[in-house]
């Protein structure tokens, strides 16, 4: 059977067990909530009609008083599982599967599945302000791991299949098929880049879980768009644009936010079983005066789509509810980023509509898009999964507007900030993958035993491994040029990582093709510290390289090498 023949029934299989999963997901988060924050708090927060829900809030005969009790119990118990079974459950899921795709072949450990299922719907059912991407990411994406381990299948297959499991885990959940085909080869990287060859894969195996989950649920879209609203003019593209911006620098501190508060709990001097009982006991306390911060908040969305909510409300939200999801997760609860997000560009797109004196419901659909495919760096997906979650086509284009100014602003704010992206594991391209390190490895080892594939112009006849040991630069065609050498002791480059490096030396133009430590052979990863003595092989612009040659000393003398070569 042929490799595209084989993955075409890999994707359909992983469809249809994404579905199932999903339904498994969902079940168990519906059954968390019931004990703890229905059952234990007495609230019951608006549901989404399209889901069997009510918009209407239900709050016990105790009041809002046992939240804090629900929110931090679930918290402790989320902790618990995770940290002694799994610790790299925690966290928000999707950027433990991107992780596993750059850095661990897309390995993920059996137990990883079931433990986040359990795990999150525990977190979110409890009232953690906490989405269902994260955790049907990761959970979709170990049965695609757990599935390449049971039929033998190479590394590069079973990166393939973490995606298409991811897509169809996440098709499922949001009833985006198009757009969560795109999001797992999109969040990849950071850098508007694709993992284009998977997408047949995941676009089959994301529209056959769409199919089969409508099965159980129906095929509608999650929210209801009202179906009067008027076509878009020009000065309504004008107030988008706004949108786009106002969303960007909003896009720009949430990351900020939610990894300021993980390091700030990674500072406490406690277990870190504990530590997700503190976070959730913050969610809690929030939630005596602003309830709509809890869970994933879909209900409280659809509210202001409608236009049910007050503009001092929609603004405090926007803050409160970046402040409780960075608590329930980077305290190390288990839950999703994507609907949190998505939940502050809603209320930030519905309290502008209010300023702008606009409809509600298209502000609300365009600012989720805006302001997640800004802080998360993926505005394609973005595009496409909101406008299917919503049914909002006909507000396409302003989003994309949006989407794009949002995108644009978020890079310009955060490229001087410590933390750019909600998805850490996030490379900024393909080269920065060590997924895709064996070619530019492969490429690196053949420079230094061949005379192939280079323009040498005036030294043909010297051999190529001998000039770049003797520290001569090579010319590419590209204008850029090879060097090699070694890193001299005392060098400000000592103790370095690899960006580090490429960001004093024009790194848009130039890379480090590898590093030779030792007699070993190292991936270039931009977290790779170097350590004197280690050799460079770089490709470089003439800037980088007039840098790089203080830092490098010649792997052969220059004068004896010229003696070999004239002796021959």
């Amino acid at each position: 059977m042929s490799k595209q023949r084989r993955l075409i029934l890999d994707s359909l299989l992983l469809g249809v067990v994404g579905a199932l999963s999903a339904q498994v997901f969902m079940f168990l988060l519906r059954l968390a909530q019931k004990i703890f924050l229905v059952g234990l708090a007495g609230y019951h927060p608006p549901g989404l009609p399209e889901e069997g829900g009510v918009l209407q809030q239900a709050i016990g005969p105790h009041g809002l008083w046992l939240i804090p009790v629900a929110t931090a119990l679930g918290g402790l118990l989320s902790g618990l599982l995770v940290y002694t079974f799994a610790p790299e459950a925690e966290g928000h899921g999707t950027d433990t599967a991107v992780k596993a795709f750059h850095r661990t072949a897309g390995y993920i450990r059996d137990r990883v599945a079931p433990l986040k299922a359990v795990a999150s719907a525990i977190t979110i059912g409890s009232g953690g302000a906490a989405g269902r991407e994260g955790p049907t990411a990761l959970i979709s994406a170990g049965v695609g791991s757990t599935y390449a381990t049971l039929t033998h299948r190479s590394d590069e297959d079973r990166r393939l299949l973490v995606l298409i499991g991811m897509a169809s885990g996440l098709s499922a959940i949001f009833r985006s098929p198009i757009g969560t085909a795109f999001f797992a080869i999109e969040v990849l990287y950071g850098n508007m880049e694709f993992e284009a060859g998977a997408l047949l894969y995941t676009l089959l195996g994301s529209v056959v879980a769409y199919t089969v989950n409508g099965l159980f649920v129906g095929w509608q879209p999650l929210f209801s768009v009202p179906t009067n609203l008027p076509v878009p003019g020009f000065a309504d593209y004008l107030a988008y644009a706004g949108l786009g911006v106002v969303s960007g620098v909003v896009a720009a501190a949430v990351p900020m936010v939610f990894y300021g508060l993980r390091d700030v709990f990674h500072k406490i001097p406690l277990p870190p079983h504990v530590k997700p009982a503190i976070g959730g006991l913050g969610v809690g306390l929030i939630a005596l005066g602003w309830p709509q911060v809890l869970g994933g908040g879909y209900g409280w969305i659809q509210e202001a789509m409608d236009g049910h909510l007050a503009l001092e409300l929609l603004f405090a939200l926007v803050v409160l509810k970046m402040i409780a999801f960075a608590l329930t997760v980077s305290s190390g609860g288990s839950g999703g980023v994507f609907a949190p997000t998505l939940f502050v560009g809603a209320m930030l797109g519905g309290a502008l509509a209010l300023l702008f004196h606009q409809p509600s419901a298209p502000f609300v659909i365009v600012g989720m898009a805006a302001l997640f495919g800004g802080a998360a760096r993926v505005p394609i997906a973005t595009l496409l999964m909101v406008t299917e979650m919503t049914g909002g086509y006909k507000f396409f284009v302003p989003a994309a507007l949006a989407v794009t100014v949002s995108y644009i602003a978020q890079v310009l704010l955060s490229s001087r900030l410590k933390y750019k992206s909600l998805y850490e594991a996030q490379v900024p391209g393909r080269p920065d993958s060590m997924a895709h390190h064996r070619f530019y490895l492969e490429t690196a080892l053949r420079i230094l035993r061949e005379d192939q594939d280079l323009a040498i112009k005036t030294k043909e006849h010297l051999d190529l491994r001998r000039l770049l040991a003797a520290g001569v630069p090579v010319d590419l065609p590209d204008g850029r040029q090879v060097v090699l050498g070694k890193l001299r002791a005392g060098s400000d480059f000592e103790g370095k990582t690899v960006r580090e490096i490429l960001g004093e030396l024009e790194g848009e133009e130039s890379e480090v093709a590898a590093v030779f430590r030792e007699g070993h052979t190292l991936l270039p990863h931009q977290n790779l510290v170097l350590q004197a003595g280690d050799s460079l092989l770089a490709i470089v612009s003439p800037e980088g390289l007039h840098r790089l040659e203080a830092h490098l000393t010649p792997l052969r003398q220059k004068g004896k090498e010229r003696g070999t070569e004239s002796e021959r």
